[in-house]
């Protein structure tokens, strides 16, 4: 089975995609600890790419990336790609969100996933998975990461982190997006077989 490496250190993320890559044919392994690749990119898209490519040529096997973040209407699209370090802390980034919405009344925000498959060569393949829903004025629930506690979808009257693993993963925005980079995995006939 061909080594697909993880290019991610978010522990929430990397239990997500190793979930949601089970049925993609490759054996899914963490980048090494020590490999760090700077987002310096404008877009999640832009993100992806830069840590996709990074690790496949710093490990010299395929890599699969995951930029997200959460766009909120009424702060023009902040957190936007900054999403990650908005504060130091899962707690702190959703403080500071739920200060900056204070008094404002339109709530709508989306989750955005871009994911990217690269070789040692060259970026391969991405996916975008987006996801809407509204901002909350208060946590609720207690199961996922990042600003799950605050991001309620209207269609299920509830938040991300409320939701069971299997329920968040065919609703979000990384879930959209992974299975929408397998499908294209797979007309493409990747993974090579290597038996």
């Amino acid at each position: 089975m061909q080594r697909l490496i993880l290019a991610s250190s978010n522990l929430g993320k990397l239990a997500e995609l190793g979930e949601l890559l089970t049925p993609s044919g490759w054996q899914v392994v963490v980048k090494p600890a020590d490999l760090e690749i700077e987002e310096t990119g404008l877009t999640f898209r832009a993100n992806a790419h830069l840590k996709a490519l990074g690790v496949a040529r710093a490990t010299g096997e395929w890599a699969l990336a995951d930029d997200s973040g959460l766009e909120v209407r009424a702060l023009a699209g902040a957190p936007g790609v900054y999403s990650a370090r908005y504060g130091a802390t899962d707690s702190e980034r959703i403080a500071r969100l739920l200060t900056a919405m204070q008094g404002k009344f339109d709530r709508a925000a989306r989750f955005v996933c871009v994911v990217a498959l690269a070789s040692p060569t060259a970026i391969v393949l991405d996916a975008e998975g987006t996801c809407e829903g509204e901002v909350l004025d208060a946590p609720r629930g207690s199961a996922g990461f990042g600003y799950d506690p605050i991001f309620w979808m209207r269609s299920l009257d509830k938040t991300f982190a409320e939701l069971e693993i299997e329920e968040k993963q065919s609703y979000s925005h990384r879930g959209r997006a992974v299975r929408r980079l397998i499908d294209e995995m797979r007309r493409l006939g990747l993974p090579e077989r290597t038996d």
